[in-house]
């Protein structure tokens, strides 16, 4: 177990080490945004997926969102909050042209782990003497995540022809991968909610959800003042 705890560390390290990359766009999809008039339904929702599934701050939240959700009903509760927040946050700012600045926008996606840590490992309740809402948590940091998914979008200045529908089947492509990216951490933290190690190591993967959170802060925060 203490290779296994070892080898969560190295994985929260790598992917907060490699967050802008992650949070970027190749060089493939960076060259069809550019290209693409009209509507293009598949590519979108490919980009989409693919983006969600790669984002390793997003994954990083939503772990924090479930790892004390037993039942699948709060599951699907929390996951739903989140959905409607960074839904409705990556239409708006894409078809109102919300302009945010993305490196700042992502340290606060940053913040959200850490949040989450801070929360899962009791610390509202130590330091403030109550729990803050949870569900109204969730769907708020949601928002900021729509936020940081449209500014990617944006910067790529797509034409208005087809934009409707391409923007919807990017968001598309994001509840697929969010959904295939949820499915596999359930199926991890399902088989290890079956030892006992789960409970016994609970402070220490949340302590590293919250470290990750604080690199991607810096990370991001470094990269504001220095563009």
């Amino acid at each position: 177990m203490k290779n296994a705890i070892l080898l969560l560390l190295m994985i929260t390290g790598f992917f907060a080490s490699f967050s802008l990359m992650a949070h970027g766009v190749d060089d493939a999809t960076k060259q069809f945004l550019e290209a693409n008039q009209g509507a293009a339904i598949f590519p979108f929702i490919y980009i989409g997926a693919k983006h969600m599934v790669t984002g390793y701050d997003h994954l990083l939240f939503l772990v924090g969102v479930i790892f004390f959700l037993f039942r699948s009903k709060d599951v699907v509760i929390y996951v739903s909050l989140f959905t409607l927040g960074h839904s409705l946050t990556l239409l708006y700012g894409v078809f109102s042209n919300i302009q945010i600045n993305a490196y700042l926008i992502d340290a606060i996606i940053g913040l959200s782990v850490v949040y989450k840590g801070f929360d899962n490992l009791g610390g509202f309740k130590r330091l403030l003497g109550y729990q803050p809402n949870t569900k109204l948590a969730v769907m708020i940091f949601g928002l900021f995540h729509g936020f940081g998914l449209a500014t990617k979008i944006q910067e790529f200045k797509l034409p208005e022809d087809g934009l409707v529908t391409n923007i919807l089947s990017f968001n598309i492509g994001v509840e697929i991968g969010q959904f295939l990216a949820l499915g596999m951490v359930l199926i991890i933290l399902s088989f290890w909610r079956r030892h006992r190690s789960y409970l016994s190591f609970a402070t220490l993967t949340n302590t590293a959800l919250m470290s990750a959170g604080f690199m991607l802060i810096g990370l991001q925060l470094t990269g504001y003042f220095i563009s």
